[in-house]
Formats: structure tokens, sequence, C-alpha cells
């Protein structure tokens, strides 16, 4: 009811009980309500206080959300619990302990050889396996197990009846070095009668690798020096029964190695060799030669060397792995140290000129806490470009039937007792032998030193024990490249214009030729570059057309790209040349003055055999023409004239 009729009834009950003139209504009733009687108890008693029970309360206290979300649970559970009973109790369900799966066969085999295996399934569930299939994996290859690396086949069986046995005969190749194990998983994977899952059973069988088909070994040190030179000699054969094809072997090098070459050449980079079909009990060798560099005492190198057929998608890839072996060096401070420097200079390979001096410093250092006697240096020399004549040794000597020059206690008496920590030198020097002679000349210039000392180690107790250290270095001698320069006006393959000497204002023209040789070594790269002076301009004839000779008129820069100058080029062979025209305007104030024609030529190029830059300048050329270049010319023609 409105609150305004509340009020308007209220004010209405108030007018008729104050009302004078109000009469009061009575009704009478027929009847009364039936009289309650209580059962009056005639003593005390003790009443048990009751509530609620935990039911009760839990309900009382919950809300209908919490009730719904514990009645789906309980069902929830109820059910999971009904279909377990169902799977795994129940006259129609399959369980994989029922299921067995046995692997017959050699637990050895030879790598490379196939090996039979059977595998047999037992279905002892009293329902049948659907859709059943077989999965077998095993290692691709010997290097690794990793997924990436398995092969996998696949076969499907069907259905396997309850309680029925299905067996099934596999063959499998495996590789691995001897004595390794190779594991093969054997897996099914099935489907049962009213579900969609897919099941999946498993089991693991190792075999042994009792043989490779690839035998690998490897000859090299246990343990070297830092920055000494390191040979392995790999052997490679084939140990199977059937030919195999397209093997290929690959070393993996360890930071700090730096190949230098291998015997036979490497196919793809520096470190897989193609070795082609090889047939059973045929053997191949590879010899890897390299510089272990930036290395420390207390490091460990490990090379890792493969074999195995060749990929069909890559030709420098493996890709099944036969064999594959490890090679480990230790890298040590030696005992006694030699450490060679030429001409001031710790290094493997040098580069020189046939015309300097070579130094040779030999610094030894004793690295044990004992001392080292009778000390013997000995530095043998070898190499084409050797000139025993001018081989000299500071207080060594000099045996020129074995080109072996020797210091011992006998020459230096430092050399009788090392201590402990104790260090020394000693040097020599020679001379490099003309590039090109009478003789003819000389290809590939080169010059060896392989220095060795040994020393005896007195050790309290037991007899002295003789301890050696090595150093080597090889000496390249640059070709002697040659660059000439000359100014012609009445001779070479061009006519000149102008008068002689010549005169202010007036143009003269010049033939300029370059010529080139080359002795012991090919030159790649080679180009001449020169530039011509404000006075001078280029006329554009070159001789021979076929040369490439460009000019820059915006810097006034002449360029020929040479290429290449084979070894022997204008001494054995015929020089390489080129001419071009200038024109000379002189200007007063060059009356009287031999003006410059061609500013300064520089030769570069590179040393393909000393694996150097070569560099070659000549001087300019102005007027003053010598008579020996240009007979016709006469005396002071290059001077200008009003």
């Amino acid at each position: 009811m409105p609150p305004k009729d509340k009020l308007n009834r209220l004010e209405e009950l108030k007018s008729k009980l104050f009302n004078k003139n109000y009469k009061t209504e009575i009704k009478h009733r027929d009847t009364f309500s039936p009289l309650r009687k209580k059962e009056v108890m005639d003593s005390w008693q003790i009443e048990e206080e009751t509530g609620p029970n935990f039911g009760e309360k839990f309900f009382m206290k919950t809300s209908r959300f919490k009730k719904f979300f514990i009645s789906s649970m309980v069902f929830f559970l109820l059910a999971v619990g009904y279909a377990a009973f169902v799977f795994f109790i129940g006259g129609n369900t399959v369980s994989n302990d029922n299921i067995e799966i046995s692997i017959v066969g050699n637990n050895f085999t030879a790598g490379g050889e196939e090996l039979p295996l059977v595998v047999g399934i037992t279905n002892k569930n009293n329902t049948a396996l659907d859709l059943v299939d077989l999965i077998i994996q095993y290692p691709k290859g010997s290097d690794t197990l990793s997924a990436s690396e398995m092969t996998e086949r696949r076969q499907s069986l069907g259905t396997i009846p309850s309680g029925a046995i299905h067996n099934e005969n596999i063959n499998l190749v495996l590789f691995g070095e001897q004595g390794s194990v190779r594991p093969i998983k054997v897996s099914i994977e099935y489907r049962v009668a009213g579900s969609n899952a897919i099941f999946v059973k498993e089991k693991t069988y190792d075999v042994r690798i009792n043989s490779t088909p690839i035998n690998l070994s490897v000859e090299a040190p246990s343990t070297i020096s830092p920055n000494q030179d390191v040979t392995l000699k790999i052997k490679v054969s084939l140990n199977a029964t059937k030919p195999a094809s397209k093997i290929l072997v690959k070393v993996d090098y360890p930071v700090g190695f730096s190949f230098v070459k291998g015997t036979p050449a490497p196919a793809f980079g520096s470190n897989v060799w193609d070795l082609g079909d090889m047939a059973p009990g045929a053997e191949r060798e590879i010899s890897v030669s390299g510089k272990m560099i930036d290395v420390f005492d207390g490091e460990e190198k490990t090379f890792n060397i493969s074999s195995g057929s060749q990929s069909p998608t890559s030709k420098s890839t493996i890709g099944v792995v036969f064999n594959s072996i490890k090679h480990t060096i230790a890298v040590s401070k030696p005992f006694i140290a030699a450490t060679l420097f030429v001409n001031g200079v710790y290094q493997k390979e040098y580069a020189s000129d046939a015309k300097t001096d070579i130094h040779g410093e030999i610094r030894y250092v004793n690295n044990l806490d004992t001392t080292v006697n009778d000390v013997t240096i000995e530095a043998k020399l070898s190499g084409n470009a050797l000139n025993q004549r001018t081989v000299s040794a500071n207080q060594g000597y000099y045996d020129s039937a074995k080109n072996t020059i020797v210091w011992d206690k006998h020459s230096d008496r430092e050399l009788k007792e090392v201590n402990p920590g104790d260090s020394g030198s000693v040097s020599f020097s020679f001379s490099p032998k003309s590039l090109f002679s009478e003789a003819g000349l000389l290809s590939n210039p080169s010059i060896n030193i392989e220095v060795n000392i040994s020393g005896a180690q007195a050790t309290e107790g037991f007899a002295g024990s003789e301890i050696r250290n090595s150093s080597s270095a090889n000496i390249r001698i640059i070709s002697d490249v040659g660059l000439s320069a000359k100014a012609l006006h009445y001779s070479g393959p061009f006519t000149n214009t102008g008068s002689i000497p010549p005169k202010v204002e007036t143009p003269t023209t010049y033939t300029i030729v370059w010529t080139l040789s080359n002795t012991a070594n090919n030159i790649s790269s080679a180009k001449v570059a020169s530039s011509l002076p404000a006075w001078v301009s280029f006329v554009g004839t070159t001789s021979p057309a076929t040369e490439s000779l460009a000019y820059n008129s915006r810097n006034r820069e002449l360029v020929w790209n040479v290429d290449r100058i084979p070894k022997g080029t204008g001494i054995t062979a015929s020089p390489r040349s080129v001419s071009f025209q200038v024109s000379l305007t002189p200007s007063l104030s060059q009356v009287g003055s031999y003006p410059v024609l061609i500013n300064e030529a520089v030769l570069t190029g590179h040393d393909d055999f000393a694996n150097v830059n070569v560099q070659v300048e000549k001087d300019d050329l102005d007027t003053n023409i010598m008579p020996s270049n240009d007979p016709a010319f006469p005396l002071n023609g290059g001077l200008v004239d009003k």
C-alpha cells in the first residue's frame, strides 16, 4: 500500500476514536477454538541440547553454487571409477600388461651387415587389438643417437585377435664403432573397439657391434707444444664383404688448428675427402698437415674423424656414418724449447727477396725444474734458393756436406749445463741465390730451416734421460719483378709531331713505353698506375690495342690492367709492354728546363708462390731523352725553347 493511503487510513481511524457520535459495532461468535492441553511433568529433568547435525550444518552454510560443484565432482569421480572398472576389469577391456613384445635374434652383429630379427607380439587380453602398427627405430649412423638421426620403419599388422601371437621377420643394417651398443626400439600402436584413442606398447633391444664396415685408424702425436706443426696420418680400409660406393672421410678440426695441406688434396673445402668406390679389403691413406696456433699449456685438442657413404642430396656431406673415431692431443710446454726467429720475427712462413740477407736466431730455454746437460742445437738448411757459400754461424760449425750448423758445449760453453729457467741464443746467416743465372731460372725458390735441440736430464739416483724438441721455418723467395719506363720521339710504334726541342705554347707529341719482366714466381692481379702533369695531355692511341690501358680525364690518372705476369716473362719468354702517346705544350715558365712528361709509375701485384703483395716503383720521365733509348734524338733536344 502506498505511504499516502496509509496516512489517510490512520487519520480516518483517529477521527472515529475521538468522535462522540461514532458507535462501535459488536459482533457475536457462535463457537470457540478448542482448548489445547499441555502435559505437565511431575519432576525436573535435564534436557539435552540438540541442534542440526553435520549434514544439516554443511548444507545450511554452503551456497547453492558450492552444492552444485560438489555434486558434479562426486558424479565425475563415480564416472571415472566406473570407466576404469570397465576398462581394466570388465570382460571387454584391454591392458598393456596383457601385451607382450618378444625379440629373438643375435645380440652381436657386424657393422654394415644385415641383422635378422623376429618380433613376436602376444595378445593376452580378452578382446582383439585393432589397426596394429609395428614401429622399428634404430640409429641411422654411428656418430649420434639423436632423434633426427634415427631411422624409422613402420609396418601395418592389421588385427591381432584375443589370445593370438603374431610374429614378424625384420632385417636391419646397423653401423657403429667396434664394441659400441646400438639400441633398437620396438613399439606397437593399436586401437580397441569402441574407442578412438591410440595406445602404445614399447620395448628396447640392444645390439653390440663386433666389427665395422670401415676401419679407421690415425697416427698422430699425443702431445705437442704451442705453435708446433701437426701431421695426422689417417688409414681407411673396407672391412665388409660387399663393395661400398661413394665413400667420404671427414675430419672436424679443433679450434686453434690451421690447415696447411692434405695428401691427397681434399675434395671439398679443407676437411672432406672423396675416396670413391672401395672393394672389400681396399685401403686408403690420407695425410693432414697443419699448425696448432693460439693454444696454451694444459689445453686438449680433439680431432673427430668420420667415414661413410655420400649423401644423395649433398656431395660434400656424409649421409650415413659407418664409423667414427677421435684423437686428442694435449698441449704442453716443451721440456727444453728452441724457438727460431728469422730476421727478428717468429713465424712458420716467411717471404724475402733475393737481394736481402737472411739472419737466423735460435732462442732456447730450460722449462724443467732440473738441470739439462750437454745441450746440442742443430740447424739443417735446405732448398733450391740456398747459397751455401754464404752460410756463416756465430760460435757454431757449418758442415757443408750435410748442410747443417751445429752448436754444442765445445763451441759454446753455456750449452754444457743449462740450469732450470736459464735461456740463451745462437745465431747464423746466409744469402739466397740469384733467381736467374747461367744455370737457368729458379722456379718456386725457397729455403727450409729445421732446428733440433737435445740434452740430457740429470735425475738423482737414475741414469740421465735424453730430451728433445724441434722447430722449423720455411722462407719463400719473392719473385724479382721488373718495370721499365722510357720516353721516345723518333722511335716507337707511333709517328710523333712537333718541334724538337719543344717550343713554348706549341704541342709536341711523345711515345711512352712501359715494359714488364718477371723471374721465378707467377704474379697475379698486376697493374701499373701513373698520372699526367697539367701541361701534358693524353692523345689516346695505344699499342698493342689488346692491352687494357685506361685514362681518367678527371684525375688525369693512367692505369694499365696487366692482370697476370707469368714467371720467366722478359727472361725466358717475350717481355710484356704497352705504348701510348702524350702531347706536351710547354709554358713560358718552362723555358730552359726539361718538363716532366709522365709522373712516377707504380707496379703492384701478388706473388702467388711467396703469398705476398709486390710493388715496384719507377721514377717520372721528362723530355731529357737518352740517346740509348732513342738514337736519333739530339743532345739537349729536350730543353724548352722560346
